[in-house]
């Protein structure tokens, strides 16, 4: 009887572990991230369609060839999917798409079929149009409310319901409490888009709950509502932590310190962050900048050596993109990850959030105008700048292989390589 249960909880970890991922579209954030923290725990190997399957900023996925994709994956995994990808063919389509709901909603039809065939679980998000962009808001909300009903079905094992870049007049955050009054207990609704899909890999991976403890380097500030979000920064990470699987509270030993940057002293705020690293796991968000790691900050963070100590760390986007995402990170590593591959993670996050944000972003557009990024001469100026730039976190990368996949600056892709040592 114990073995059978034994090789019954080894069966349901594997699969928990071997996921399949629809990203929301091609961009690293959205694809590759997500993978990567898939891809942590040892042995796993999730199933990610390629970047030429998704949708860019031009043009949309082809949902019929989404779906196809899903239907060839292994039926022995959970599916993590972005229903705006498999319904509209990506988040700029969900904004501009002529499709109707009736449409958009037969789209998502293999999703029922697939989870009637295979009896895996399927955790899905799907987001509220961000304005002015939106040219069918009715014809969103009404998908919305299609697929909120699907989850209290069971279609869905887990959606959440998330809004996009929610400035000042949006009415989404007022779309969100409406739906929120009537949702079922597994429909989450809060700010976010990007960071989401790596949020579901995290809940896939590590169902159990943790506990968390937020800390901000700014308190004060903490409590203002901000820009893309529409709710103050205190509440958007309590969203976020629930939302990746950890219960919030002051416990003075919990599971993970998130340590959220939001302003004040750079370097008072590394000697703090060195502090909770001998007391326990923490992970960082960056969030005083959008798109924009505090180059102060993390400089005294590489001189104390502590980046390769961290959980994980996020400074790439907006304040809800970065809580989500180290979220994520951290609530995989409490589980058990793959050391080297926890390394390479950090050192990619380093890279991306740190010095292509605070250094090469910066670099590239003083070289060549933002109009010409989707040129040759734009990658071959990208890769002149990373020539022979060494990266270290617990080991030493080099960098190579840099592309701008969106034809502009706002992002890039990159290979990083350990380096080697004479």
């Amino acid at each position: 009887m114990l073995r059978a249960a034994l090789l019954l909880s080894l069966v349901l970890l594997g699969s928990a572990q071997a996921q399949t991922l629809l990203p929301l579209d091609s961009r690293p954030a959205t694809r590759v991230l997500p993978a990567l923290i898939a891809g942590l725990p040892p042995g796993a190997a999730p199933s990610v369609p390629p970047a030429t399957l998704l949708g860019n900023a031009k043009t949309g996925a082809d949902p019929q060839a989404l779906a196809a994709w899903i239907a060839a994956q292994p039926a022995d995994r959970p599916l993590i999917v972005s229903l705006d990808a498999l319904a509209y063919g990506g988040l700029v389509q969900s904004r501009n798409s002529p499709l109707d709901a009736a449409s958009a909603v037969s789209n998502l039809q293999p999703l029922r079929d697939w989870g009637q065939r295979t009896g895996q679980p399927i955790y899905a998000f799907i987001t509220l149009p961000r304005q002015p962009d939106a040219t069918d808001r009715p014809r969103n909300l009404e998908v919305v409310r299609q697929m909120i009903a699907w989850a209290a079905e069971g279609v869905f094992r887990e959606l959440h319901v998330t809004w996009d870049d929610a400035l000042p007049g949006s009415p989404a955050p007022q779309e969100g409490a409406a739906l929120a009054r009537t949702a079922p207990e597994n429909v989450h609704i809060y700010p976010g888009a990007d960071e989401v899909l790596s949020m579901l890999v995290a809940r896939a991976i590590a169902p159990e709950t943790r506990s968390a403890r937020v800390e901000y380097s700014d308190p004060e500030a903490a409590r203002a509502v901000m820009k893309y979000e529409g709710i103050p920064l205190t509440q958007s990470a309590v969203n976020h932590a629930q939302a990746s699987g950890f219960s919030v509270s002051e416990d003075p030993k919990p599971d993970l310190t998130l340590y959220v940057f939001n302003g004040g002293d750079p370097r008072q705020a590394a000697l703090r962050i060195s502090a909770l690293l001998r007391k326990g796991q923490v992970a960082v968000a960056d969030v005083a900048q959008v798109n924009l790691g505090n180059p102060k900050l993390w400089k005294d963070m590489t001189t104390l050596q502590r980046n390769k100590n961290l959980a994980a760390l996020a400074a790439w986007g907006t304040p809800g993109n970065n809580l989500g995402t180290a979220l994520a990170h951290a609530k995989v590593f409490l589980n058990g990850v793959n050391a080297p591959r926890q390394d390479a993670l950090l050192a990619r996050e380093y890279t991306n959030d740190v010095i292509f944000s605070g250094q090469l972003r910066a670099a590239l557009r003083k070289a060549v105008p933002e109009k010409e990024m989707n040129t040759p001469a734009a990658q071959q100026t990208l890769n002149d700048l990373i020539h022979n730039m060494p990266v270290q976190m617990g080991n030493l990368y080099t960098l190579a292989n840099a592309t701008l996949p969106w034809g502009r600056s706002f992002e890039w892709d990159f290979d990083l390589q350990p380096a080697t040592r004479p």
